[in-house]
């Protein structure tokens, strides 16, 4: 038990004390941003202090038609004692003056600042309808919600998960039922999830469609910048 605090303490601690500065900046957008070269470059001397090692792993998941990268951020203290965060991005189908290698590059890259920003709690988000279901999220906590409270709920997320996945079937040029059909396929392939209840279940696919709809946004704009 002992390690185990020390990992959240050490953990904790890095989340608290890391500064990540958005250095990159979206011309086209108007808008600074941070890679995950910023977020480790900001992680590397605080690991260093704790005596603490950071790993990125990346793994391709075929759902469909569609290409995935998996990419893994696994945190490990000085005793031994392991935290992963994983993260998603769905590869390009073409993009401007690009092989498939860095196709596949760019997706690597926006998977794991996903995992990272989720490692080290960091808010890289200005989508105003992801602020708006953390507001919801943290409304939710405040109080031990009823049984009728928990239908809604699980009313509100489902609402919730159609309208962002019809927004992401936009964006990618498919349609609700073949994003509903990767998301399903995603969410299959970890083991853990289908020990979750249903509305953590749906939350949790909520959380994977935000982090594709906020990379295919993103992949969007650099496109259009040229």
């Amino acid at each position: 038990m002992g390690n185990e605090g020390g990992l959240v303490m050490t953990l904790s601690q890095i989340q608290f004390e890391l500064k990540a500065p958005k250095s990159q900046f979206n011309k086209f957008g108007h808008y600074a941003y941070r890679s995950n070269d910023d977020i480790l470059k900001a992680a590397k001397p605080l690991l260093k202090k704790y005596g603490d090692n950071l790993s990125l792993t990346d793994e391709p998941v075929l759902v469909g038609d569609w290409h995935y990268i998996k990419a893994t951020a696994k945190f490990t203290d000085k005793d031994g004692k392991e935290t992963t965060v994983t993260g998603y991005a769905r590869e390009s189908v073409s993009k401007k003056g690009m092989d498939d290698s860095q196709i596949t590059g760019t997706a690597s890259s926006y998977a794991r600042k996903y995992a990272l920003n989720g490692l080290f709690l960091i808010d890289d988000t200005k989508d105003a309808d992801t602020s708006e279901y953390h507001q919801q999220n943290q409304q939710r906590q405040t109080s031990k919600p009823s049984s009728k409270q928990q239908g809604n709920n699980l009313t509100v997320n489902a609402n919730r998960y159609k309208t962002l996945v019809n927004k992401y079937a936009k964006i990618a040029g498919s349609s609700f039922d073949a994003v509903n059909k990767d998301v399903k396929g995603i969410m299959e392939s970890d083991q853990s999830n289908k020990q979750l209840s249903k509305n953590d279940y749906l939350k949790k696919s909520i959380g994977l469609v935000e982090s594709m709809l906020k990379s295919a946004k993103q992949m969007q704009q650099e496109e259009q910048a040229g």
